[in-house]
């Protein structure tokens, strides 16, 4: 039987996860904590790559064919030649500074409004010479309008200049990043300069998307629809506790996301998406969650009512994951004989982060020989987490350290001597017996709900996002 896959690029109209280049495979567990300490760390990374070095070349040999041809070669080469050394000689136009835009207009007076991008604000001096500024006038300029502008970064200058001759006359500048703030410098009745600072102009506006499931994937589907795809991740985990998205997830689904955005005054986003709402429907359920921050920087996602979606376990405590060998027996890919695989693989690249499933106290963060790097966490109610091949720990972890859920342990890798990929093990242990962490109902366990000043708080927002959602007729 095929395994399931929980990344949502990888989810396919029949159910079966796409094939893959990656060597992701499966390893065994620690039978015996205390006897896989006791073992040598073996290499920890093994190099997987592809060489994108340019080969050599190879010269080709071709057949002269006649005298004639080989004349009108000759001929070609003497021409490209001379046509070469005409182009080398011939007067370049001046340059201007590095831009990404550049715009010009002439006003009835015969003004000359110039604009470009720069890449900050040390190119302004440089840029007004381009333009006819005379040399001291243009430093007298950039050095008044810089003492303004004190972020880094590209920056938007539009210059009027005045004909005076065969150079211009600055007589007004300005200059803006990117959110709209800026300064604007003016030349006063006396010729001197005055420059007065600009505040961002910002609006902050809701955006509703609806869309339907495809049969490639829910990435594609979702960037299909407009969705930006760093908000596809923080999708997926809203629906973590209610939905198996590998398998209860089909084409024809709907999904609908609304993210909140500042734009500046052209209407061009300045800010990084941040998810507000997301609603799941499939055949069997329908949920809308809202995203909700509490006083004291908690944030988490919750029905309509208040109650929050966190309850019993994590049954994948890492991001985006396929899985690539379930828990039962197997035949062992580096120790060559059938036993139990204790655990689930979950095939990510190295790096990624990898969370403790439920809350509890850290009872173990080592070295091991088969599993490498391991995090072990006990929780609450007595079942034990184990998290295999780490490439490193989150900083500070130790033993006796008490986490939330949700907390990052580390990172995932390729370390001990039972992996040939990267990938996580992950384990769940239920009084010392090992039990496929699938299998735990993503029901379990009480949900809380929001009370009193809290509760009126996160209403507030709802109410807001609900109005925003009906006034787009969605």
């Amino acid at each position: 039987m095929d395994d399931f896959s929980f990344d949502p690029r990888s989810w396919r109209k029949d159910g079966r996860p796409k094939a893959s280049a990656s060597t992701d495979a499966p390893e065994e567990t620690v039978p015996n904590a205390v006897d896989a300490e006791q073992e040598s760390l073996p290499e920890a990374w093994r190099g997987i790559g592809t060489s994108f070095a340019p080969q050599p070349f190879k010269a080709v040999a071709a057949p002269v064919q006649n005298l004639m041809s080989l004349s009108f070669m000759a001929s070609a080469v003497l021409l490209a030649a001379a046509a070469g050394a005409a182009w080398q000689t011939r007067i370049a136009p001046p340059t201007m500074p590095v831009t990404v835009a550049r715009k010009e207009a002439t006003t009835a007076d015969g003004a000359v409004e110039r604009a470009l991008k720069l890449s900050g604000t040390s190119e302004i001096a440089d840029a007004l010479t381009k333009f006819g500024v005379p040399a001291a006038d243009a430093a007298n300029a950039a050095v008044t309008i810089t003492a303004l502008l004190k972020n880094p970064g590209e920056i938007r200058l539009q210059a009027m200049l005045k004909p005076s001759g065969k150079d211009y006359v600055l007589d007004r500048l300005q200059v803006s990043y990117a959110d709209g703030s800026g300064a604007v410098l003016a030349r006063d009745p006396a010729g001197k300069f005055a420059a007065s600072a600009v505040t961002a102009e910002l609006t902050s506006s809701i955006r509703f998307l609806p869309g339907e499931i495809d049969a490639e994937s829910f990435y594609t589907s979702a960037v299909s629809a407009g969705v930006p795809d760093t908000l596809v991740p923080e999708f997926i985990n809203a629906f973590g506790y209610d939905f198996n998205l590998a398998s209860e997830v089909s084409p024809g689904d709907t999904f609908e996301v609304a993210f909140e955005q500042s734009v500046n005054a052209s209407g061009e986003a300045v800010s990084q998406p941040l998810l507000l709402y997301a609603k799941l429907t499939t055949s069997e359920k329908s949920l809308a969650l809202y995203r909700f921050k509490q006083a004291d920087g908690t944030v988490g996602w919750f029905d309509g009512n208040g109650a929050t979606t966190k309850r019993g376990f994590m049954r994948t405590p890492v991001d985006g994951v396929r899985i690539t060998s379930k828990f039962g027996m197997r035949f062992h890919p580096t120790l060559h004989y059938n036993r139990l695989h204790a655990g689930v693989d979950f095939g990510v690249p190295v790096g990624t982060s990898v969370y403790a499933a439920a809350e509890g106290v850290v009872i173990g963060a080592k070295p091991t020989g088969c599993g490498g790097n391991m995090a072990v966490v006990q929780h609450d109610n007595g079942w034990v987490t184990r998290y295999f091949h780490l490439s490193r720990y989150a900083p500070e972890l130790h033993e006796g350290q008490r986490v939330p859920q949700g907390f990052t342990l580390g990172l995932s890798g390729n370390t001990g001597s039972c992996t040939s990929g990267p990938h996580l093990h992950y384990e769940l242990r239920i009084d010392g017996e090992p039990v496929d962490p699938m299998s735990i109902p993503t029901e379990n366990g009480k949900r809380e709900s929001l009370l009193d000043a809290v509760l009126a708080t996160f209403v507030q927002q709802r109410n807001r996002i609900d109005v925003a959602r009906a006034k787009q007729g969605i």
